[in-house]
Parts: structure tokens; C-alpha cells; sequence
């Protein structure tokens, strides 16, 4: 599962909200052991979310640096390239792989 927590700082351009949630779902989701949590577990699961979506935000807006910020699809070729040589294929989703 975390495979797909993709880096998110210092791009251009930055991190939307969506994809910083999508990185929480997962680290969550790792977290926890469930994919999808119980009725039981719905509200916690969900508050965990929110949660780190907020603290990975506020990281993402504390962090300083003086590198040049990566372009996604300089990024996304390069992950490519790894995975057609890792896999023999040449598909990758959305992003870079961190």
C-alpha cells in the first residue's frame, strides 16, 4: 500500500489538496490494516484522514528548499523508465514515485 504515497513537495506545480488526501488515505489505510474500515471503525478511519491530511499539509507548507521544483512530467517519465525496466511495462499513474 505505501508504494502508492507518491512525493509531493517541491513541485510545480504543488500539491493539490486532493492528492495530499489520497497520500493520508493510504497511510492510514497502511496504518490501520483496512482497506475499506467497518461501520464500528467509520468514524475513527475517517477522523484519522482529516487528521493527516492536515499535519502533511502544514508539512508540506513548513518545508523550505533552495532546489529548483521538479516538474511532474520530467518526474513521471523518469518512474516510467524505472518501472518498464523493474516490470517490462511502461505503465505508471499519476506522479512521481517517492
Amino acid at each position: 500500500m505505501c508504494r502508492n504515497i507518491k512525493t509531493l513537495f517541491n513541485f510545480d506545480p504543488p500539491a493539490t489538496e486532493d492528492e495530499i488526501q489520497a497520500a493520508a488515505l493510504q497511510f492510514v489505510r497502511k496504518l490501520s490494516g483496512f482497506n475499506t474500515p467497518s461501520k464500528a471503525n467509520e468514524d475513527a478511519f475517517e477522523r484519522a484522514i482529516r487528521e493527516v491530511t492536515a499535519v502533511a499539509t502544514n508539512l508540506l507548507d513548513s518545508l523550505v528548499t533552495n532546489a529548483e521544483p521538479r516538474n511532474r512530467e520530467v518526474e513521471m517519465e523518469r518512474a516510467r523508465v524505472r518501472n518498464e525496466k523493474r516490470f517490462g511495462t511502461g505503465t505508471v499513474e499519476d506522479g512521481a514515485d517517492g
